[in-house]
């Protein structure tokens, strides 16, 4: 078998699959898997316990995917067309979702592009042990990415790339085919600190060094519990994850924007009130976030996050009407958080 042509047409068919970028790395995450002890020892990894039931297997590939010899790193971009984010931020009527939440859930789609990657290979080379990812194992997709070629670590922990900033999601293939492997790429940061010093909660404490406990996406979709009051009025209005550290990145001004329909808004996530998105029933969340990955926080921390949103609203009669109308919510989670908004308008 020419592994080198092999590679070639591999990144020929991703190409022609949607992605804007295929790379190939090698297994050896041992530098990674010394900064993922640190990190996880300092407890930065907040209610996240998965992160340290599989440390050691994030590190290793070849012991998550016994014979994995390569892996196959695939970018594909989801930047929007049109909309200023920062006015968006800025109208505390508006609720900010994370522009990669506002369409359709991207996991399915890229696992499904990536089995078709893996369908050609095997039409090419035989018979082949695989296994595909896209956010959904104990994989470093950063660090593999990063020693594909794809891009580098930026200082907020994100993938860069130089054509297209960090407006995409990555997935995997971790295989037993001998592949040439890309050489990593350069890093082009420099001195630039605007994702560090734009950060609400300033969860990036140092370059490449991320709090979770601190980070907005984390209190808004990994944590279950009450947000910690400290932080609850610097998460503004941002409801479901949060994107300033990208948004001020100067790289991201080389991202195109993206064809893929999946990933337009839905459900006017890029426009809605909320108020609006506050008055939903359980059922009417249930229906409208069918295929999102907003659905899987489910109704009752998505009210309260619109709670910490509505709490940090500039006051009205509608704002006011609104968390009155939960006040008796049978979640005591929601109604902990419905004092809370009331409280900041008293």
């Amino acid at each position: 078998m020419d592994y080198d042509a092999l590679a070639a047409k591999v990144k020929q068919w991703g190409r022609s699959l949607g992605f804007q970028a295929v790379g190939i790395a090698d297994t050896d995450l041992a530098a990674a898997e010394g900064r993922l002890a640190e990190w996880l020892r300092m407890g930065w990894q907040g209610e996240m316990d998965y992160m340290a039931r599989h440390g050691t297997l994030r590190a290793r590939p070849a012991e998550l995917v016994p014979g994995t010899l390569r892996v196959i790193s695939c970018r594909m971009d989801y930047a929007p067309t049109g909309g200023d984010e920062w006015e968006a931020l800025g109208d505390g009527r508006r609720a900010y979702v994370a522009r990669y939440a506002r369409g359709r859930d991207y996991h399915k789609l890229l696992r499904t592009r990536l089995q078709k990657l893996c369908d050609r290979i095997r039409a090419e080379a035989g018979a082949f042990g695989y296994r595909v990812f896209s956010d959904s194992a104990p994989v470093m997709e950063v660090e593999l990415a990063a020693g594909a070629g794809i891009g580098w670590r930026g200082k907020h922990t994100l993938l860069l790339s130089r054509d297209a900033g960090s407006w995409f999601f990555l997935g995997e293939i971790y295989c037993d085919l001998p592949l040439p492997v890309d050489g990593p790429a350069g890093e082009h940061c420099g001195s630039c600190t605007k994702c560090i010093d734009v950060c609400p909660t300033h969860a990036i404490r140092a370059p490449y060094q991320l709090d979770a406990r601190r980070c907005i996406s984390y209190l808004t979709i990994e944590h279950k519990g009450a947000i910690p009051q400290e932080l609850r009025a610097l998460i503004g209005n941002r409801v479901y994850g949060c994107d300033d550290c990208q948004l001020v990145c100067p790289w991201n001004g080389f991202a195109k924007p993206c064809a893929e329909e999946d990933f337009r808004a839905r459900n006017g996530l890029d426009s809605a009130t909320l108020v609006e998105l506050f008055a939903w029933s359980a059922d009417e969340f249930d229906a409208r976030m069918r295929g999102s990955a907003i659905r899987r926080i489910g109704y009752e921390r998505w009210l309260r996050n619109l709670a910490v949103g509505l709490g940090n609203a500039r006051g009205s009669p509608e704002v006011l009407a609104a968390l009155s109308s939960r006040r008796s919510h049978p979640s005591p989670l929601v109604r902990e958080h419905v004092e809370w908004a009331l409280s900041r308008h008293e």
